[in-house]
């Protein structure tokens, strides 16, 4: 007796995210979508090192303590897939895993949430600029050497109360998770990322899986997006690249610009040694047979020129402590990567 297609899968998927507010609404969205394709999928929150430490994230290893337990849940098979911010992810490829999809990415842009809604350019000098980013920091002094950039750690509803309760003159955020906590409004002025440098893969997701589960990659295969796939193999590239060679914060942002053929253009943001920031930007073409190829022999070739320029004592520091705000109160391919520390790309997980 003929019937219906069966379901993508037989039982619900198990789908690994942290505990946070802008984790969880990641995870419902990607789950939302693998739903379409006829899968039902069962959140099953996961606490990681990094949701429960309050130490600067550079002293514990980086963004990767926020990925370590999701990787740990899909090695023991105790969740089929889970979703991490992509600039969350190491650079160097895990074992066993894969981030099957990289779904359409988010505004990458970075944004100024100021008391009383004054821009970058309006901040007073002296203004308290809270930031846990060594490269927000570089990017921040390099634009208002006037300004006070402190460190802070918290989830954006604290980072936020922390610039409405007066602690804080402005921080800088992610517009991405602002917009995915439906509060992209409170935002003062949405930074240009040609000049503002995004991290690299901010703004995307990235759903990984075992790299043996067939079923799981066929059910994640449909909700790749291409154009941001190559976008950020070339940012990521780029970072890997500068990571073998030195400790600088960097910034990298790339898009894809349509044509005949469609060329691929990548900027990058460093602080250097002496802590001037260089820039750099670079196009090349982008053949549809291999474009995942292409993109990150652009990533490699940009970082090839910007290396010469940073080696030399130690990149600048991150931020400096602000007294007690620290501790108020978080497709196949070469996309993934162990949980080690990363050089200093960015340390603001989600945000």
């Amino acid at each position: 007796m003929s019937g219906s297609p069966a379901p993508a899968t037989s039982a619900p998927l198990r789908l690994g995210t942290r505990r946070s507010a802008l984790a969880t609404t990641q995870s419902r969205h990607v789950a939302d979508l693998v739903a379409a394709g006829g899968s039902a999928v069962d959140l099953v929150l996961v606490t990681t090192h990094g949701d429960v430490s309050t130490a600067p994230l550079a002293t514990i290893g980086g963004t990767g303590v926020f990925v370590s337990a999701l990787r740990d849940a899909l090695v023991a098979g105790t969740v089929e897939l889970a979703v991490h911010s992509l600039k969350d992810l190491p650079t160097a490829p895990p074992d066993g895993l894969v981030v099957a999809a990289v779904p359409p990415r988010e505004d990458p842009r970075d944004v100024l949430v100021a008391a009383g809604g004054r821009t970058l350019a309006e901040l007073p000098a002296g203004a308290r600029v809270g930031t846990g980013s060594p490269r927000r920091r570089a990017l921040l002094l390099d634009a208002r050497p006037d300004l006070d950039v402190v460190a802070v750690r918290g989830n954006v509803d604290t980072r936020l109360a922390m610039v409405h309760d007066g602690a804080l003159d402005a921080v800088v955020l992610a517009a991405a998770g602002l917009r995915r906590l439906d509060r992209l409004g409170e935002a003062s002025e949405l930074l240009d990322p040609a000049t503002f440098v995004p991290a690299p893969g901010q703004g995307a997701l990235a759903v990984e899986c075992r790299a043996d589960d067939e079923a799981v990659l066929a059910v994640l295969r449909g909700l790749d997006d291409p154009r941001t796939r190559v976008a950020v193999t070339a940012e990521r590239t780029l970072l890997a690249a500068l990571e073998a060679g030195c400790s600088a914060p960097v910034g990298a942002f790339a898009r894809v610009l349509d044509g005949e053929p469609a060329r691929l253009e990548l900027r990058a943001a460093v602080a250097s040694p002496d802590g001037t920031l260089l820039r750099e930007t670079a196009v090349a073409d982008l053949p549809a047979a291999s474009a995942e190829e292409a993109a990150a022999a652009l990533g490699r070739d940009l970082a090839a020129r910007l290396l010469p320029h940073l080696t030399g004592p130690a990149a600048p520091s991150a931020p400096r402590p602000a007294d007690d705000l620290s501790s108020q109160g978080s497709a196949p391919g070469s996309l993934p990567g162990p949980d080690r520390p990363r050089a200093q790309s960015d340390r603001e997980s989600g945000s």
